[in-house]
């Protein structure tokens, strides 16, 4: 039996609430990681395998334990090249340092601007070259979700085709070779998933906005966090008021019960994959759509989607296409939603052989059509729980139940900290008391002396 340790706050095995994982935080800050993690247990999940999620605990301190319980690493990343992810990634390059098991990194890219300048440096640089040298000390070649990354390890001194390559992102291998994009006809009374990002730029926000108008069976998934606090608890707003995202629990996607909030992948797939379109500008939010077999159109707002968008051919529109004439139907209209199937056999091949050149083994090894998936037996023994819907629909009874079970939970930090309050107020008191009584001697000798 071969034990994997991977990189992931949960498994798809766990049944977490939206209360465990909004204090434990099992989604690292965005439901759409969810989607490529899934992907890669699927892959890796052999008959004599067992993958254990390192629940984000990466501290250097463990690599005794690593080394002796597991088989090797194996770490998914996002846009792990960024300034934000900096003293993450410099622990996992001290913990990587110590193991002497295999570590496989199975997608990583770079945070930066629409039109990157690769030219110039980042202020990450130096940290990014570290942890590439500590990966392929432990491994053969590391997996890049684009294009745009490559060329910048490239100019960091790194190889294409021999320390890096491009394999895209692993969730669009989700279900394997093939790309099965329903054809279906879009009407008024289509059911329309939507997502969208604060951090797109306002023409783009305008447009989303106007085609949930157009298209009123819609469903907007959001995808952060602290959104699931706000469906989940129904508070805080997640900025002030705005007319072109929701924020607030009183704004009319959640006062009119259109927000879902996913709290696993399947039941993800299960769903969006009954809508007839998924729009918008989450990069997860479409790839989900797009291997369920929905069409969808993605509006690519930095580096990581363009050259995720690029690889991959998903159907998108680019922001600068947008102005504010722009409808929803018209893009229907004119977009190829099979496009992305024209790439999927060739990257899904060449993610084989990175898999192949790392040695890794897959459920993939004798045929790109296994008769078994081993992670999908075990789903059909968990009963796991459905999408969340918002606390504006639900009774006084499980609105009651939502905040109870959320505040009688804790995260791990909170109790750690806890713990570490209570050790020092023992202390305080032993030394009160060790005080106390020296400070009772010390009466009693000067009593003696001036007795």
């Amino acid at each position: 039996m071969k034990n994997i340790l991977i990189r992931a706050g949960m498994s798809p095995l766990d049944i977490f609430d939206a209360s465990y994982i909004l204090n434990n935080n099992s989604i690292g800050g965005n439901v759409g990681n969810l989607i490529y993690q899934y992907s890669v247990f699927r892959t890796l999940m052999t008959e004599d395998t067992i993958i254990t999620p390192d629940y984000y605990d990466y501290d250097p301190s463990r690599a005794d334990e690593i080394n002796e319980k597991y088989d090797c690493y194996v770490i998914p990343l996002a846009d792990a090249f960024r300034k934000e992810f900096v003293p993450t990634l410099r622990k996992y390059t001290q913990l990587i340092k110590k193991l002497k098991i295999p570590v496989y990194v199975i997608g990583v890219g770079l945070r930066a601007p629409f039109e990157p300048k690769l030219n110039e440096s980042f202020p990450f640089d130096e940290d990014v070259k570290e942890f590439i040298k500590a990966v392929l000390e432990k491994s053969n070649i590391v997996g890049l979700r684009g294009e745009i990354t490559s060329k910048y390890l490239t100019g960091l001194g790194f190889k294409e085709g021999v320390d890096h390559t491009v394999i895209g992102c692993p969730s669009m291998y989700t279900f394997g070779r093939d790309l099965n994009i329903r054809e279906t006809t879009i009407t008024k009374d289509s059911m329309v998933c939507v997502n969208s990002s604060r951090l797109s730029p306002k023409n783009v926000l305008d447009f989303i906005t106007r085609g949930m108008e157009e298209y009123p069976n819609h469903y907007f998934i959001p995808q952060w966090l602290k959104e699931l606090r706000l469906v989940h608890l129904g508070a805080p707003a997640i900025a002030n008021d705005s007319n072109n995202y929701p924020v607030k629990i009183s704004d009319s996607a959640y006062a009119n019960n259109r927000v879902r909030y996913p709290l696993n992948a399947p039941t993800w797939f299960d769903f969006i994959g009954q809508a007839d379109l998924s729009f918008g500008a989450r990069l997860h939010g479409n790839i989900t759509a797009t291997i369920s077999g929905t069409p969808s159109i993605i509006i690519p707002k930095d580096a990581r989607m363009r050259e995720l968008a690029e690889y991959h051919q998903l159907t998108h529109v680019m922001a600068n296409e947008i102005d504010e004439k722009t409808r929803l139907s018209d893009l229907i209209e004119k977009v190829d939603f099979q496009q992305p199937t024209k790439r999927q056999a060739e990257n899904f091949d060449h993610y084989i052989d990175f898999l192949n050149k790392n040695k890794i083994n897959h459920i993939y090894k004798e045929t790109n059509h296994p008769a078994r998936i081993p992670l999908e037996e075990r789903l059909a023994e968990v009963n796991l729980l459905p999408v969340e819907v918002p606390i504006s629909a639900c009774s006084i009874e499980e609105t009651v139940a939502r905040w109870e079970n959320f505040y009688s939970g804790e995260s791990p930090q909170i109790t750690a900290l806890k713990k570490k309050v209570k050790e020092k107020d023992n202390k305080i008191k032993k030394l009160e008391g060790q005080l106390n009584r020296k400070s009772v001697k010390l009466v009693l000798k000067a009593a003696n002396v001036f007795s």
